[in-house]
């Protein structure tokens, strides 16, 4: 009889696992999926289509409150975890609750999920979200266009949308952006690709993404997301790891495990750091990854108007995983507001509603800071109303996009701009130039 096994995630690596190492396999049978970090993942279907001949009914998605439940009702003999971020303590209290019940707990390694191409892969990864892996695989594409190569960047996934429409998605312009009906987060992501000329590729069959990218282009870019591994067998693996956070870079789940794989480390931020915790943080990665080369980079601030800032009470907005699973309490706007002489940074939590007040909720270590939260047009119309509520003068936008582009912000408002810089030598480039050569 095949093994009744359950899917730990988020609507990412899970779906991953499952496509890589369970669909066809017949010694399996997938009974659930459950969902977590996302709002309204849950009470959806894992559609046949892209489940396979085994599952012509698909796979449930719910919610992991239910996780116990399921196991009992479904007899599930182990139980997967596949979703990313996550403290290691907090992993073991999954795994105790789940062996509790009588089922093994189980995480799948590279072996059985990582996909081989048949071009060169360079990867870019993080010890945590946040960290500043947008800007480094930004810096990194330039890069090798700069040495000849025509590059595609691969997303982690974030299909929150009709799974089945968002099998393989290719994106080259805003258009792509709007016919895919993407979100907040996942524009976050794609834009500035687009903007620097890149083709972003995401979806949910890394399989078939990656097969589709490698007949357009010379290298792939694997673009992750939080701090999970990459999908794809990486020749060059760049880890970015934050000094704002040090000793999370072996205290994370499986953020530990890119420290581990790195050829890189990009130790971001050193601009804004405490220059303790920069020697406390190349230390701790030295301990965990001697072979490793390490590399120094700022992601220094710009705005259009600073004296428009100055002496005004403000309302941040930043990246949401960012302050939400990635648990910081700021990021780039807050640095950007008191760096150009901001009055006050109005706490938004009394203006919020609706979805936006349940995610402080859920994520109690959030600063008096707005997360862009908009995995949904009901969630992005929570965000307008809470800005739209707040008693500010001027807002100050850190996501990476333009977000008048998908809500109104009928106040005055400044965009934080950030680029990744390295400092000293060596260099991304001298090292990929090493690594690959110049396109002949």
């Amino acid at each position: 009889m095949p093994i009744k096994t359950l899917i730990m995630g988020a609507a990412g690596r899970d779906f991953h696992n499952f496509n890589t190492f369970f669909r066809g396999n017949e010694d399996y049978e997938v009974v659930a999926f459950t969902a977590t970090q996302i709002p309204d993942i849950e009470g959806r279907l894992y559609p046949t289509e892209l489940a396979g001949n085994l599952y012509p009914k698909g796979i449930p998605i719910r919610a992991e409150e239910e996780l116990t439940d399921l196991i009992k009702e479904h007899g599930v003999e182990q139980v997967i975890f596949a979703y990313s971020d996550v403290p290691h303590e907090y992993v073991m209290h999954k795994a105790s609750l789940v062996i509790a019940t009588g089922a093994d707990f189980r995480l799948l390694g590279t072996r059985e999920t990582q996909v081989k191409s048949t071009k060169p892969v360079v990867s870019v990864c993080a010890v945590r979200t946040g960290a500043g892996k947008s800007q480094t695989t930004r810096r990194v594409s330039l890069i090798l266009r700069e040495m000849g190569y025509k590059v595609a960047a691969i997303r982690h996934p974030m299909p929150y949308g009709n799974l089945i429409r968002q099998e393989v998605q290719r994106f080259s312009d805003y258009e792509d952006l709007d016919e895919h009906e993407t979100t907040i987060e996942e524009r976050e992501e794609y834009e500035p690709h687009i903007d620097n000329g890149v083709i972003v590729y995401a979806g949910v069959d890394y399989e078939k993404i990656v097969r589709q990218a490698e007949q357009e282009v010379d290298i792939v870019l694997w673009d992750g997301g939080n701090n999970d591994f990459p999908f794809y067998v990486s020749d060059f693996q760049i880890v970015v790891a934050d000094p704002h956070r040090p000793g999370h870079e072996s205290k994370y789940y499986p953020g530990e495990t890119n420290a581990l794989l790195a050829d890189v480390f990009v130790i971001n931020k050193v601009d804004t750091a405490d220059p303790d915790n920069v020697i406390q943080l190349r230390e701790n990665l030295r301990q965990l990854n001697p072979d490793a080369i390490q590399i120094e980079a700022a992601s220094p601030l710009f705005v259009d108007d600073p004296e428009a800032i100055r002496g005004k009470r403000v309302l941040v907005i930043e990246d949401g995983p960012t302050l939400t699973h990635g648990e910081m309490a700021y990021g780039a706007g807050y640095v950007a507001a008191r760096r150009f002489g901001a009055a006050e940074i109005v706490d938004p939590r009394p203006f919020a509603v609706n979805s936006i007040a349940k995610t402080y909720e859920k994520y109690p270590k959030t600063g008096p800071i707005l997360p862009a939260m908009g995995y949904g047009d009901a969630q992005m119309r929570d965000l307008e109303a809470t800005i739209e509520k707040a008693d500010v003068d001027l807002v100050i936008v850190g996501t990476p996009i333009d977000l008048t582009r998908v809500i109104k912000i009928n106040k005055p408002y400044q965009r934080v701009r950030y680029e990744l810089q390295e400092i000293g030598q060596p260099t991304l480039a001298e090292l990929l130039e090493k690594k690959f050569g110049k396109k002949k």
